[in-house]
């Protein structure tokens, strides 16, 4: 095989400006979502690189404001960190976890509730009520970092992973 050349004004005449005209709206505007949804797929895996979290056979995909996340990592914690962090971007309603947890501890890997921040809440205040201990406002921060710069800054809507084993 190889590059064959042509005489380009040479053969049919398909690729005209009357031609593309034919092309139907509803077909230029599928091509245009899809376009916009492999944009929004490169930003995503933007999202998820500056994690630093290492993954093996990772792969989104964004349709309908879903973005679909496969592939594998080595804890649960870290499928937990990708999960919000794909979640906790605006035009994106749900994130469908098809990634397998492939590590292996002695210590087994229990999943994190999950907690979407509301109007008034603080770090403090979600550690109270769910550990009965507001000191321990450290462990949420540290679950979701590097999500988290600054645990005073949190906003409704945001949704925080919050360790059972604390």
């Amino acid at each position: 095989m190889g590059l064959f050349s042509f005489l380009k004004n040479a053969g049919a005449k398909v690729l005209t400006k009357k031609n593309a005209a034919t092309v139907s709206d509803a077909e230029t505007e599928r091509l245009q979502t899809e376009l916009m949804n492999r944009q929004k797929v490169i930003l995503l895996n933007g999202v998820v690189d500056s994690l630093g979290i290492k993954t093996k056979d990772f792969d989104l995909e964004y349709s309908e404001e879903t973005v679909t996340a496969y592939g594998s990592v080595k804890t649960q914690a870290e499928k937990e960190k990708i999960i919000l962090a794909l979640g906790n971007v605006s035009g994106v309603a749900a994130v469908d976890d098809r990634m397998v947890v492939t590590g292996k501890t002695k210590k087994a890997q229990l999943e994190a509730q999950m907690y979407e921040v509301k109007r008034g809440d603080s770090l403090s205040k979600i550690a109270k009520k769910y550990y009965g201990d507001a000191s321990k406002y450290t462990v949420i921060f540290e679950a979701n970092q590097p999500l988290l710069k600054d645990p005073n800054k949190i906003y409704p809507g945001q949704m925080l992973r919050i360790p059972q084993n604390a």
